[in-house]
């Protein structure tokens, strides 16, 4: 009997994951593996890659213990991954020289700013859609090369490789036979013209990222590798490979233009779908590949915001004002009305649309009857408006939103998504399944295994939870906004 499962890897900041999905993209079973963060100087962010590998590993062994399937009933894996967190490793041995570089370090914010006032940035933005930011890969994989003794060299040699999470995980499960990104990771390195779909030549000068390093530039859905038989007990294909908010897109089922998803997680991170147009845009979002399938490109714009989740941890880790973080909704139910508390969670600069890599967070508005009830509310209501940022971004870029898809562990919070539907006037829609990073995997690997014949077909299977409607008057969202961006203005740098 053919196999009708699909094993999704959704390796993130804060932990690793694998579920596996059946053909009606349910999940079936899960296993999960928190990750360590390593902090070794303010601004910087690291994660030990052979933690994640090790952990990868186990949790599908755990999936599929716990599913009571063996490998031969998978159809195929799909990896989803933090983007822009970079590895750099050894060709022969496959170990890393240096732990990888998450997406939210700013080490390389002077190099980005040396760049900028040297007038690259436009024509880095014309090419791969970005900005010059430290937030993504390239610059990440040059300070490697320039901080680790010998690396230059040996890449020159052509003894190293360089890659993006999945890229990494791919090398180790199929042997280091295949070095492999697939085109929404490659997207956000500042190396690939996003138009054409390859690397670019004079990109990598500039950043200082040699070619010899990178991996072939491959669709999201496709046969990418196949898994060694020592890993989960047989051979077993990667069918499929996308970036954690494009995976996401596929598994919101956003597969038509104008269509848009948020995913709330450690950062958030919003998507409009626009087609095969990549658009660029007057209000410093994203250009984005969104998915590659048979060759052709789906593009986005793309909204990042670095701290959402992150946030709450923050206050269970760093203030102590919680125990654990599902503790925040009824704390934050305590705060007066209208207390007028701001919290701008800028720990590791702001993203979209004000890209400063040097704010810094703040609370704002504090009296003596402020108390953790009023923090727990400011830092929720942080999360509905910087997604209105983005919104008014998208729509000043000519977007008609009529709804919000959204997803994410914190999408679990009814009264956060009341809340977040009043601040951004639209409806915000919750899916049944709001794992839909690890979804959007499943789907890819599900494509290309015949368990789903189109992504029309993936879309019919997406089935709405609960939608929360605006029910705030439009004066009093308004005033609300105002407070914040007031608050932005005064942590920028």
């Amino acid at each position: 009997m053919a196999a009708r499962h699909v094993l999704a890897i959704d390796q993130g900041t804060t932990s690793t994951r694998a579920i596996v999905f059946d053909d009606g993209g349910r999940p079936v079973a899960s296993a999960q593996k928190e990750l360590p963060q390593i902090f070794p100087r303010p601004g910087w962010v690291e994660h030990d890659a052979e933690e994640i590998w090790s952990a990868s590993v186990e949790v599908c062994r755990g999936a599929l213990e716990k599913s009571g399937l063996d490998a031969r009933s998978i159809a195929g894996i799909g990896i989803t991954n933090q983007r822009e967190t970079a590895v750099v490793w050894d060709r022969n041995t496959g170990k890393p020289i240096h732990n990888a570089i998450v997406w939210q370090d700013r080490r390389t914010a002077d190099r980005c700013e040396a760049l900028r006032k040297a007038g690259h940035e436009d024509e880095v933005s014309a090419r791969t859609g970005l900005l010059l930011d430290p937030y993504f890969a390239g610059t990440k994989i040059a300070w490697i090369l320039d901080n680790v003794a010998g690396s230059r060299a040996a890449a020159d040699k052509g003894a190293l490789a360089a890659g993006t999470i999945e890229c990494f995980l791919l090398w180790r499960l199929t042997g280091g036979k295949v070095h492999a990104s697939d085109a929404t990771n490659a997207s956000r390195s500042l190396l690939l013209d996003i138009r054409k779909g390859e690397w670019d030549g004079e990109l990598q000068k500039l950043i200082g990222v040699p070619g010899s390093l990178l991996p072939r530039v491959v669709d999201c859905s496709g046969e990418l590798g196949v898994a060694t038989a020592d890993i989960l007990g047989a051979p077993m294909p990667v069918l499929g490979m996308a970036g954690d908010q494009q995976a996401a897109t596929v598994g919101q089922a956003c597969i038509q233009p104008g269509m848009v998803k948020a995913t709330y997680g450690t950062g958030c991170f919003a998507l409009l779908n626009t087609g095969s147009i990549a658009m660029r845009s007057r209000n410093r979002l994203l250009t984005t590949i969104a998915y590659q399938i048979g060759g052709r490109r789906t593009y986005a714009l793309e909204g990042s915001i670095f701290v959402a989740g992150a946030a709450v941890q923050w206050l269970r880790d760093g203030l102590r004002l919680i125990e654990k973080s599902a503790d925040v909704e009824a704390v934050a139910g305590r705060a007066r009305d209208g207390h007028g508390v701001y919290m701008v969670p800028a720990f590791v600069g702001l993203g979209a649309p004000y890209w400063d890599a040097g704010a810094r967070g703040a609370l704002l508005g504090l009296t003596r009857d402020t108390g953790p009830a009023e923090i727990a509310a400011a830092t929720l209501d942080s999360v509905c408006y910087q997604t209105r940022d983005l919104v008014e971004a998208m729509r000043g870029d000519g977007a008609q939103i009529d709804e919000l898809r959204v997803d994410g562990g914190m999408v679990v919070n009814d009264p956060l998504m009341q809340r977040l539907a009043d601040t951004v006037a639209v409806p915000v829609e919750r899916p049944v399944v709001t794992e839909t990073t690890a979804l959007g995997a499943a789907f890819l690997a599900g494509l290309q295994a015949g368990l789903w014949p189109s992504l029309d077909a993936l879309a019919r299977t997406w089935a709405l939870d609960r939608a929360f409607r605006p029910a705030e008057d439009a004066a009093s969202r308004d005033r609300r906004y105002a407070g914040w961006q007031d608050a932005v203005r005064r942590v920028r740098s």
